[in-house]
């Protein structure tokens, strides 16, 4: 759904008065958080998609690693998945079992047991998790507290989304699949469990949109302005060659339509990685706000996290690209 769309829908929904509700839908925060006692709280996310790789296995992989992505961006450890599935009256046995094993192995890495699901018929399959966690009150993680000269990092390159329209349109090269699969495969466990050992005060993953839609959410929810560098980015092996070759799928310009107004872009920063800013990433990095100091030990700790930008008091636009 475009974000655009989806935002006016959540303003309009009456707010709720429920004291335990410790991160709502107000901050467009990755999961919810709800209070049960002074030393545990529930993280509560629900995440499903379309295919976006041929492979019916890896398809399952991802939509797994996807869901669970938001419980490890608030601090939280997934304990328990539902399963959400659409599959066509006609569609292949043997496709159907690729998809749930995929998903299957992917929870049991992450040690989330899954408890059952429900399923429905449908022509275009769908599949995805609800999944619930656990997390200490004191420990939430929300998108909401990013503080002023705190350093940015991101911890998986971009181009997940691009890469997937250029294999659609016959341009991807096998390696520069494989390496997009591999990220997108890639857990945010790890990342979670490094980010743990340091003060953190705000995190978002960077899913559907993009990195700037995400960081716009954590701009305005924090009330600060995220300072990217587009210099420091790091991309998927083929993304930029991609961008440039016109590779743009439709979900980069809702995201740009919905958030443009909110970033300023130098234009010193060239058309195909500026698309790449836009690009709606699956099963993307965490993007960790935190200071310096604290900075630097993630990036010891987790070696794949790479520093992006900074955190400046708030202007008049909520990200400013140079």
């Amino acid at each position: 759904m475009s974000p655009k769309v989806l935002d006016k829908v959540l303003a309009s929904l009456p707010r709720q008065n429920d004291p335990n509700v410790l991160v709502g839908f107000d901050t467009s925060d990755d999961a919810g958080v709800y209070l049960l006692s002074e030393d545990c709280a529930l993280v509560q996310t629900v995440d499903f998609f379309t295919p976006i790789v041929d492979d019916p296995y890896l398809f399952g992989a991802i939509a797994a690693a996807n869901a669970l992505s938001d419980v490890y961006a608030m601090g939280g450890r997934p304990i328990t998945s539902l399963t959400i599935l659409a599959w066509p009256s006609t569609g292949e046995f043997e496709d159907l079992a690729g998809i749930l094993q995929g998903g299957a192995a992917k929870m049991q890495e992450a040690q989330c047991t899954i408890l059952g699901g429900h399923s429905i018929t449908d022509d275009e399959p769908k599949f995805g998790y609800a999944v619930t966690g656990l997390i200490h009150p004191a420990k939430v993680k929300p998108n909401a507290n990013a503080k002023p000269g705190d350093v940015l990092l991101l911890t998986k390159p971009l181009g997940t989304g691009v890469i997937s329209t250029a294999l659609k349109k016959g341009l991807a090269s096998i390696a520069h699949v494989n390496g997009s699969i591999d990220s997108m495969t890639t857990l945010n466990r790890w990342a979670a469990e490094a980010m743990a050992q340091v003060e953190v005060n705000s995190v978002t993953d960077v899913t559907g949109f993009g990195l700037l839609g995400h960081g716009r959410e954590m701009a305005l929810a924090s009330h600060v302005t995220l300072e990217i560098d587009s210099t420091l980015l790091q991309f998927l092996p083929g993304a930029v060659e991609y961008s440039k070759l016109g590779a743009i799928p439709s979900g980069l310009k809702n995201n740009r339509e919905f958030c443009g107004l909110s970033v300023a872009v130098d234009p010193a920063v060239s058309a195909e990685i500026e698309n790449l800013l836009f690009d709606p990433q699956t099963s993307g990095g965490l993007l960790i706000s935190l200071p310096e100091k604290d900075a630097a030990v993630l990036e010891r700790l987790h070696s794949k996290a790479f520093r992006i930008g900074r955190v400046l008091h708030q202007q008049e636009k909520a990200i400013l690209v140079k």
